[in-house]
C-alpha cells in the first residue's frame, strides 16, 4: 500500500509539472523555476497567478469529487453510484442560477459560495425526505430520492435559463465546469470541506469496511447500519458541495476515481482506498485539465467533456459486467 500511495504522489507530481510547462504557451522548465523562484515579467506572472492556481483546484477538486464517490459508493453499495445522484450538482447549480438571475452577474467566489450553500441545502433537504420515510428507507429510497430531486431542480434551472437569457450567457462557462480563471477565495471555499471530508472519511473507514457485509451482518458485528450510511452520504455531499463550489458541476469524476482505486489497490481496506481515491482523483482532474487546455487550441475544451470521454466507456464497462454478474 505504501509503494501504491508512493507511486501515485510521483505521478500527481509529474502531472502537476506538466500542468506548470503546458497550455496555450509552452515554458521551459528554466522558466517555471524562474517564475517559481519569484522572476519578473507576463510569462512569470501568468505561471504564478494562473497556472498554479488552476492547478491547485484542479488537486483539491479532483480529490473531493474521488473521495465524494467512493463514499456514495460504499454506503449505497452500488458501484455505478455518484455525488450527481444525491442532486448536490443540481442544487449548486439552482442556486447559482438563482442567483444571478436575482442579483445579476456575480464573480466566481461569490458563484462558489451560492454553490456550496445550494449543494448543503440539497443534502439537508434530501435527508429530511428519507427521514419521513421511515425504517423503509434503504440505500435504494436515498438514490431514488436524489435522482428525482435532482430531476426536479434541473427543470426549475432550465425554467430560469430560458426566461433570463443574460444569465444564461453569464452561466454557460460556469455550468461547465473548470477549473480556469479560479482566485484563492474559490479555492479557500473548497479547502474546509476537503479537509473534515477526509478526517471524517478516514474515521469511518473501519465501518465502511464492516458496512460491505449485508446490514443485518453489519450490525450483528456492532455497526450502527443507518447511521453509518447517513453519515458517509452527508460527508460525501459535503465533499462534492466543495468541489462544485471550486470547479462547477465536474461530471464524471466521482464515479471514475473510486473505480480506478479499487483496480491500482485491489486488495486493501477502506481507508487504503481513501487514501488511493484522493490522488486518483486529483490525478485525473489534472490531467483532464492538460488535455482540455491543449485539444482546441488556441482555445479550450470544457473539463467535463474531457471527462465524458473517460467516464462513458468506464460506465458502459460497468453495466456490462453487471448484466454479465446477472446471467
Amino acid at each position: 500500500m505504501k509503494k501504491t500511495a508512493t507511486l501515485l504522489v510521483l505521478v500527481l507530481g509529474l502531472a502537476i509539472g506538466a500542468s506548470l510547462h503546458l497550455g496555450l504557451n509552452l515554458y521551459s522548465p528554466a522558466k517555471v523555476l524562474a517564475a517559481l523562484g519569484g522572476a519578473e515579467g507576463t510569462d512569470a506572472i501568468i505561471i504564478r497567478t494562473l497556472r498554479i492556481l488552476r492547478t491547485l483546484v484542479a488537486i483539491c477538486a479532483g480529490a473531493a469529487l474521488g473521495l465524494s464517490g467512493f463514499l456514495v459508493q460504499s454506503a449505497t453499495r452500488n458501484p455505478l453510484a455518484e455525488p450527481g445522484l444525491l442532486g448536490i450538482n443540481a442544487g449548486a447549480a439552482f442556486c447559482v442560477v438563482l442567483g444571478v438571475t436575482s442579483w445579476g452577474t456575480v464573480g466566481l467566489a461569490a458563484m462558489g459560495a451560492l454553490a456550496l450553500a445550494g449543494g448543503l441545502s440539497t443534502t439537508g433537504f434530501l435527508f429530511a425526505v428519507v427521514a419521513a420515510a421511515g425504517r423503509t428507507a434503504g440505500p435504494g429510497t436515498t438514490l431514488l430520492a436524489g435522482v428525482t430531486l435532482a430531476a426536479m431542480l434541473a427543470s426549475l434551472t432550465q425554467v430560469l435559463l430560458l426566461v433570463d437569457e443574460t444569465a444564461l450567457e453569464t452561466m454557460l462557462f460556469w455550468l461547465s465546469g473548470g477549473f480556469a480563471d479560479r482566485s484563492l477565495a474559490v479555492l479557500a471555499l473548497g479547502l474546509p470541506s476537503l479537509a473534515v471530508g477526509m478526517i471524517g472519511a478516514l474515521a469511518i473507514s473501519g465501518s465502511l469496511d464492516v458496512l460491505r457485509l449485508d446490514d443485518d451482518s453489519a450490525g450483528a458485528l456492532g455497526v450502527h447500519v443507518t447511521g453509518v450510511r447517513m453519515g458517509a452520504l452527508a460527508l460525501g455531499a459535503l465533499l462534492a458541495a466543495g468541489a462544485v463550489a471550486m470547479a462547477g458541476p465536474v461530471v464524471f469524476l466521482g464515479l471514475v476515481a473510486p473505480h480506478l482505486a479499487r483496480r491500482i489497490a485491489p486488495r486493501t481496506n477502506s481507508a487504503g482506498w481513501i487514501v488511493v481515491t484522493v490522488l486518483t482523483g486529483a490525478i485525473i482532474a489534472v490531467l483532464a485539465d492538460i488535455v482540455a487546455r491543449l485539444i482546441v487550441l488556441p482555445g479550450e475544451a470544457p473539463v467535463g467533456a474531457v471527462l465524458a470521454l473517460v467516464g462513458v466507456p468506464i460506465l458502459v464497462s460497468l453495466l456490462r459486467r453487471k448484466a454479465e454478474a446477472a446471467l
